[in-house]
């Protein structure tokens, strides 16, 4: 493979993949970043990183391993035949752009393009995110391994072979933090009406709902198997989850959430 990363895109999970790089080892040097808006363009800078505004500036005997999508998917069939010249040269193409399947690349770059698609989601942003990737055809064994590492900097990641899949990670995974953030407010809002100080009912809903994903995430036992164990029969815990699990309740609402979600993001993908 060549060497180095491009960074097309400084944004939110743009900057918050190249910390993470950087804070795994990957020298300052080895990063280019292309990025037209003047801010963050200086962000780029300001972190040590190389950044020009348009693919046209980079230098033409540069051969990176790997550029990086992160851009607006509206953007990106713009955005990538900028990069047409690095296919089959040994570069890997990751895009992290919701929606744009990786059929969608060959007009762009072309169809022996080396493509890895990839669905990160927000906590990311604090090393803590969840990726899920997918591979066409033309990656080998280094593309898979290059890709994987980059989007290891910043979470886990998961590879699947059924690209389709990606509709339903982008339902549960990528579209997640924002029903656990709604989860927060509401749990928040029930603590006032239940007379709790506003403050103190938000410091509550965030430290339980974190504490409790810690929790879950650190043990080697299930969810259903830690919520039992936490649910006396007849206590407080139990009325409180007759609610939830009743008719009407949380399941049926989380399913109902995560199709609809994965049905946007199979119409994006078809628009």
């Amino acid at each position: 493979m060549g060497e180095g990363i491009v960074l097309v895109g400084f944004g939110n999970m743009g900057s918050a993949l190249a910390r993470g790089w950087r804070e795994r080892g990957v020298a300052a040097s080895d990063i280019t970043v292309v990025e037209p808006a003047a801010a963050q363009a200086a962000a780029a800078q300001t972190a040590g990183l190389r950044a020009v505004t348009a693919a046209d500036a980079l230098d033409v005997a540069l051969a990176p391993g790997c550029v990086v999508f992160a851009v607006k998917p509206q953007k990106m069939d713009d955005v990538a035949p900028n990069y047409a010249r690095f296919a089959g040269a040994g570069t890997a193409f990751l895009s992290i752009a919701a929606g744009k399947t990786l059929a969608s690349f060959r007009t762009g770059l072309g169809e022996g393009a080396a493509v890895v698609r990839a669905m990160p989601n927000l906590p990311a942003t604090v090393g803590r995110g969840m990726s899920v990737a997918c591979a066409n055809g033309a990656v080998d064994d280094a593309g898979r391994v290059r890709c994987g590492e980059l989007l290891a900097a910043v979470g886990e990641v998961a590879w699947i072979e059924d690209e389709t899949l990606l509709d339903a990670v982008t339902g549960v995974s990528g579209s997640g933090p924002a029903y656990v953030f709604l989860l927060i407010e509401c749990l928040a809002a029930a603590g006032v009406d239940a007379g709790l100080p506003e403050a103190l009912a938000l410091q509550l809903a965030e430290a339980t709902v974190a504490g409790t994903g810690a929790l879950a995430r650190g043990s080697d036992e299930t969810a259903a198997v830690l919520r039992e164990r936490v649910t006396s029969p007849g206590g407080t815990t139990q009325a409180a989850l007759d609610v939830l699990m009743g008719a009407g309740g949380l399941a049926p609402l989380i399913r109902d959430a995560v199709a609809a979600a994965a049905a946007r993001s199979r119409a994006l993908a078809d628009s």
